[in-house]
């Protein structure tokens, strides 16, 4: 790739596109040229860059001619539209949609666990999903150590997931409850307000959610893990942004919780927060608008054989999505 590849964003004036953006600026990537794509009704809208001003042009399958990164996060079907455009232009895509996820043929990458994957591309690089990402995040060190079989865990989930409307949602619901207001809603199907719903996504005919589930298939493929099983419950609460995990995991060698707490030390894009006695354990507020994931409530789980119980918190807009998106172009560009 370009030493300073000439860098499209697309779905730019999304929450995870202006937090690429932002990414892009922050971490100091060689952009040589930064193209800001979206749907019809944003182009004409400008969003700073370096401070400098760009204005959002509109993506058709001809957006792609001279660009040599594209960075996607505007939906599933945006990317099996596009993403096809993009290759056959030359350009190396990383696509933070589920739509290329499970694709044989595309890797799928948390930078931090399978960089090397990255590299066997054939055009396209898949974003893994936020949950599963923050989740891995503090479990692949310790399947390192101890060699995980299963798991089973718990999301809280923030409404930033779902996306801007949502955020809207629960501010609007709040005040109305303040008001004493009848609560209304649009985007979730029960109110979300001093609330939670125990669904994330749309239900399977096993009674899992599409959500949970991608927590061990995407589990199995970025850790090389076939046999992994995880068995999830996603739980959207009434927080506003970062999501975080209630994780007991099975492994094949007996743990212990010093060679684990050495594991997560060892591991980059984690902090431990971990002194409970203090009240000190990892919260959304905390890592909310931050890089790193933040471990922590870890303890032997006493209903599994050698197994562990840990909390895991992150910012699904940033390692969820938006930098883990541009932690894949920097490997490339390495």
């Amino acid at each position: 790739m370009n030493r300073t590849p000439h860098v499209a964003v697309v779905g730019a004036t999304g929450a995870v596109g202006i937090e690429m953006i932002r990414t892009l600026e922050q971490r100091q990537f060689p952009v040589g040229k930064l193209t800001l794509l979206a749907s019809a009704r944003s182009v004409g809208k400008r969003l700073t860059f370096r401070g400098e001003e760009i204005v959002v042009q509109e993506l058709t399958t001809e957006s792609f001619h001279g660009i040599d990164l594209a960075l996607f996060s505007a939906g599933g079907s945006i990317s099996r539209d596009f993403a096809p455009a993009a290759v056959k232009a030359g350009c190396v895509v990383v696509d933070n949609s589920s739509y290329f996820r499970m694709d044989p043929t595309v890797p799928l990458v948390i930078p931090e666990i399978n960089a090397g994957d990255a590299l066997k591309h054939q055009g396209i690089i898949a974003n893994p999903n936020c949950t599963t990402a923050i989740t891995l995040m503090a479990l692949y060190p310790l399947h390192k150590a101890f060699g995980v079989t299963r798991l089973v865990a718990s999301s809280y989930q923030a409404v930033s997931g779902t996306g801007a409307k949502a955020i809207e949602e629960l501010e609007r619901q709040v005040r109305q409850i303040a008001a004493g207001e009848p609560v209304t809603r649009e985007v979730y199907p029960h109110q979300i307000a001093f609330n939670v719903l125990p669904q994330v996504d749309s239900f399977l005919p096993t009674g899992y959610t599409k959500e949970e589930m991608k927590m061990q298939n995407e589990g199995r493929k970025i850790m090389h893990l076939p046999a992994l099983r995880a068995s999830v419950t996603c739980v959207r609460v009434p927080v506003y942004r970062a999501h975080s995990v209630a994780v007991s995991a099975e492994f094949e060698r007996p743990v212990s919780l010093e060679a684990a707490r050495a594991a997560w030390a060892a591991a980059p894009g984690l902090d431990i927060v971990d002194e409970p006695a203090q009240s000190k354990y990892p919260l959304p507020l905390a890592v909310s608008g931050k890089d790193n994931c933040a471990a922590g409530r870890l303890r032997l789980d006493c209903a599994l054989d050698n197994g562990l119980s840990f909390w895991v918190a992150g910012d699904q807009l940033l390692k969820g999505a938006a930098l883990n998106a541009v932690q894949i172009a920097e490997v490339l560009l390495a």
